[in-house]
């Protein structure tokens, strides 16, 4: 997920939705809900349940979560797989020397750097504990997906089986952040609200992103979806893009340096659509990030261009390092209705007064089941809040919570993404969400 924090808080775009379309949106859900209970009492009347000829009335409609929860319900989550705690390693990369000599080397045999990076074990296991059920999800989803399903269906599927492999409980264990579905110019912060229709087509390109965390330690690991051929090389530039930026990375390594070489390969490709060459193009304003706990951005950003900050990854960070291309423009900007949302981690918003009653329940809400994590309006619907647009823009408006509206580049073009999640242990660098498909 590439979390960008908004530059103004408190302007109409930063919820996602105006205060017309906040009361509109509640007034539908309201009439909903006045259909279905009118229903239940003309049930009633025709003679305690029973229907008009005499038949009980059909079982209530259990919801997709619902459906997909009660269907993976049998499987072993992960941490029953290895009741040891001893999760799977992902690859493990010695740190490479480089002509100045900045980078970090010799590492695996030093006796003080085994000792240290022993100290983090705990930490080490979470991230593998995580990354084995991204794995197995990840798995299991790219098994199903295929045109002709909705986009609600693939990502209430997915979240219920990821649900079930992490082993869901509170805030110790569970869904890192919504599931991104983003499609063809969109390139990021897309997962289905209530009501979307949309339905995955044969033509269309679709960047899966979706993360786990165990104890706050987040895997955040995404791969790109397409069913026609033609945009082969596409996905396959931004994968070789996003390996290189994994190779590059490493203890004392400048976040610039990353950026140059990821674009220096993605830029080399090109791909023939419909009669036209284009050349592949970094999206330069999206970027991978370190992570800290219950932190999807920790604070730096690795960029995907040349010219980016000279800051140096040190040991022991935790970095998304991901890439996206274009056919575009190479830039994104905010588009179509937001559901993405995140608690803003900086602030202390016991100290920000709430007039309205919602807001206050719906931030008890935000910090019960997410604190600092991400969220969207469907795992507010599956929590059972209701009429909570105006309270959601309202947090908005105040800067607790941040929207995060889908990121497009032109109409008309294509992305993909790819991502890994990597740690920079003090004796080798680990892609814990390395796997045996990318």
């Amino acid at each position: 997920m590439n979390a960008q924090k908004k530059k103004n808080p408190r302007n109409k775009e930063t919820s996602g939705l105006d205060d017309l379309d906040a009361i509109l949106m509640e007034v539908e859900l309201e009439t909903r809900k006045k259909a279905v209970a009118a229903a239940a009492k003309s049930t009633k009347k025709t003679g305690k349940g029973q229907g008009p000829n005499n038949k009980p009335p059909p079982a209530q409609t259990k919801s997709l979560s619902e459906q997909f929860e009660e269907e993976v319900k049998d499987l072993v989550p992960v941490d029953e797989q290895f009741p040891d705690g001893n999760f799977p390693v992902g690859e493990l990369c010695e740190y490479t020397a480089k002509a100045d000599d900045r980078t970090a080397v010799n590492r695996m045999t030093n006796e003080e750097k085994k000792s240290l990076d022993a100290s983090y074990e705990e930490t080490y296991k979470d991230f593998r504990r995580a990354a084995e059920a991204h794995r197995q999800t990840r798995k299991y989803a790219r098994s199903w997906i295929k045109p002709g399903m909705t986009m609600i269906e693939i990502c209430e599927r997915l979240e219920a089986h990821s649900r079930r492999m992490i082993n869901e409980n509170g805030l110790k264990a569970g869904l890192a952040f919504p599931t991104g579905c983003s499609l063809n110019n969109c390139a990021a912060h897309y997962t289905p609200n209530a009501g979307d229709t949309t339905i995955l087509q044969e033509g269309d390109v679709c960047k899966i992103d979706f993360g786990v965390h165990v104890n706050g330690r987040l895997i955040d690991c995404a791969f790109t979806l397409h069913f026609d051929p033609k945009y082969d090389d596409l996905v396959n530039a931004v994968h070789e893009a996003t390996n290189a930026g994994i190779r590059e990375a490493g203890i004392d390594v400048r976040l610039c340096d990353i950026g140059e070489t990821i674009e220096e390969v993605m830029s080399s490709h090109e791909i023939e659509l419909d009669g036209r060459t284009y050349v592949v193009k970094p999206i330069r304003n999206l970027n991978g990030h370190s992570i800290g706990p219950y932190r999807i951005h920790a604070g730096k950003t690795v960029p995907i261009v040349k010219g980016g900050e000279q800051t140096k990854m040190e040991e022991n960070e935790f970095y998304a390092i991901e890439t996206f291309g274009s056919t575009g423009k190479g830039y994104v900007h905010d588009d179509m209705e937001c559901s993405h949302y995140m608690k803003d981690y900086d602030l202390h918003s016991e100290h920000i007064p709430l007039r309205l009653a919602r807001s206050k329940n719906l931030l008890n809400v935000i910090n019960k089941n997410f604190r600092t994590l991400a969220f969207c309006r469907r795992w507010l619907d599956r929590l059972g809040e209701t009429k909570y647009l105006m309270a959601l823009k309202d947090l908005c408006d105040k800067g607790i919570v941040q929207a995060y509206p889908p990121l497009c580049d032109v109409k008309g073009c294509y992305t993909a993404q790819w991502e890994h999640t990597i740690l920079l242990r003090p004796t080798c660098k680990e892609v814990v969400s390395r796997g045996n498909d990318y």
